[in-house]
């Protein structure tokens, strides 16, 4: 059973930055395609930004474009999300997601394939 373990979140300022990092036991690593998505209390899990295993597409919310940045180590099995100039409404569970590449950057996750245990982004303002 492959792991998928995110980290980074916390407590920060409007304004502010954190990264997120998610590592994953999945092999080959770049068989997938892969996401955060984020769910804010009472509202619907959301995508926040999608890579493709290659790295060289990705596609981002409007919500957070020109703020948020998705990277990819594939040699460390690693997915990154920069986030910069975070905003009150950016606060929400935050998680990575991989799916197998062949599906595309438009794929909507399903809970049959691989989820981290989420990590939480609160922004103050």
């Amino acid at each position: 059973q492959a792991q998928v373990v995110e980290s980074g979140g916390g407590l920060v300022q409007a304004g502010g930055s954190l990264r997120l990092s998610c590592a994953a036991s999945l092999s080959p690593f770049s068989n997938y395609a892969m996401g955060w998505f984020r769910q804010a209390p009472g509202k619907e899990r959301e995508s926040v930004a999608t890579m493709s295993w290659s790295g060289d597409r990705t596609m981002y919310a409007d919500s957070v474009k020109g703020r948020f940045a998705i990277s990819r180590d594939n040699a460390e099995k690693t997915v990154y999300l920069q986030m910069n100039s975070l905003k009150p409404e950016d606060t929400a569970v935050y998680y990575c997601t991989f799916w197998p590449s062949r599906y595309g950057l438009g794929y909507k996750p399903t809970p049959y394939d691989y989820w981290g245990q989420g990590t939480q982004v609160t922004v103050s303002s």
